[in-house]
């Protein structure tokens, strides 16, 4: 069996690399000859935790390709670009849609296409023409744990013209390698299933980032209480339940954007959607405000050092990044920035808080945790740590005399 994706940027090649992985004869396709260059040469056009060793693995396993009509002896072809949004959080189709067509020109009629990239309620039906072996997988991939999510996926969601007919025999075999459960379901409850995860992923956040803002106020602890919410089986060990600086990265914002456009078309109430989005907001700036009433309201000219751009560890994607944010409202001040993958200017994290009058860690990289408090209050000019995400271990940094703010503690 040869499976191909097309669209070698981060969810087609994550998810190619998987199917190699499988022992699948895979074939990765891209319009772009210096990406698939690259990736014939192992270089990645993303930052993705173990996602390399995974393709030098399976190399042999792998054909690398411009040509679409090299896709033709594949048994199932899998659409699998991202898909951008714009800072309206509007998705662009436009691409998924030229490919559809293109797929319908070149493949045997009774070669299995498969839409993985994120498309909203409708878009699939929408593309069906004559062609009935057409299908949706709901793609459920994690920045910095793409490859893990891609290799051992919890569920197979798929969207179908018949549900209640049996998956074609090839496609079955190939999803039923990855030993998970499998979902089928019509178009629009695929499509809307993507969505409705994401939704119960910012409902958890917007209670742990309302409850945590309560508790730096009342003198409450959110790390205490996190663990009882765990322990309670209607909310479950795995919920999301860490406070944060908002949505980042585009796809959550975009779905809640979607249900915001479909509910106001169809007459449905989505006043709790917009409550998050609004909280979303809010939250982001609590470096900002922290900042301000510690240090901006009372000293001119500080030098404030920021580490982190990343909108989250273990990718090099800055998409909604409250890092970047925060940056523009700063830009009257003198800031140093350091990134271990965006931006690193050729220096270190430590070395980038000399002299420093607040250092704040924008990104929960690692590396980060590794710093030692009395190393950074001996670089400081100042004593200000501000750490939303608690990278830093608060005892040592108080025992290093260094003020020290997170989320969710007084």
């Amino acid at each position: 069996m040869r499976i191909g994706f097309t669209g070698m940027t981060h969810l087609g090649l994550n998810s190619a690399v998987a199917a190699a992985e499988k022992g699948f004869e895979v074939v990765c396709h891209d319009s772009d000859p210096v990406r698939i260059s690259n990736l014939a040469q192992h270089e990645l056009p993303v930052v993705e935790p173990g996602l390399l060793e995974l393709l030098k693995k399976n190399i042999d396993r792998c054909a690398f390709a411009t040509d679409v009509g090299d896709l033709r002896a594949c048994d199932v072809v899998t659409i699998a670009p991202d898909v951008p949004t714009n800072d309206l959080g509007q998705s662009d189709l436009e691409p998924i849609t030229s490919l559809v067509c293109q797929m319908d020109e070149v493949l045997r009629p009774e070669t299995i296409l498969v839409i993985l990239s994120q498309v909203p309620p409708g878009f699939t039906r929408r593309c069906l023409g004559s062609r009935r072996s057409l299908f949706y997988q709901v793609e459920t991939l994690i920045f910095g744990r793409a490859i893990e999510r891609a290799l051992y996926p919890e569920r197979i969601i798929v969207g179908c013209l018949n549900p209640g007919d049996p998956l074609p025999v090839i496609f079955s075999r190939f999803l039923e390698s990855f030993r998970c459960p499998i979902l089928p379901m019509r178009y629009e409850s695929a499509e809307l299933a993507k969505i409705s995860i994401n939704m119960c992923l910012v409902a958890s956040v917007s209670v742990a980032n309302t409850l945590a803002e309560l508790c730096e106020n009342i003198g409450a602890n959110w790390s205490e209480i996190v663990p009882a919410l765990k322990l309670d089986k209607r909310i479950g060990p795995h919920a999301y339940l860490a406070p944060g600086l908002g949505i980042a990265g585009g796809n959550l914002e975009r779905d809640l954007k979607t249900v915001c456009n479909l509910a106001d078309q169809h007459g449905s109430d989505a006043g709790v959607v917009r409550a998050w989005m609004a909280n979303s907001t809010y939250r982001r700036d609590w470096v900002l405000r922290t900042l301000h009433r510690e240090i901006l309201a009372v000293m001119n000219d500080p030098v404030i050092t920021v580490l982190g751009l990343a909108y989250k560890p273990d990718t090099n994607s800055i998409k909604n990044s409250a890092s970047v944010a925060l940056l523009k409202d700063l830009k009257a001040y003198r800031t140093r920035v350091f990134d271990p993958v965006v931006q690193n200017e050729g220096s270190n994290e430590l070395d980038a808080c000399e002299g420093a009058d607040v250092l704040i860690l924008m990104t929960p990289w690692e590396q980060f945790a590794k710093l030692d408090p009395i190393q950074i209050q001996r670089k400081m000019r100042g004593r200000l740590v501000i750490d939303p995400y608690g990278v830093l271990n608060a005892e040592s940094c108080h025992t290093a005399d260094l003020q020290y703010f997170t989320l969710g503690v007084t």
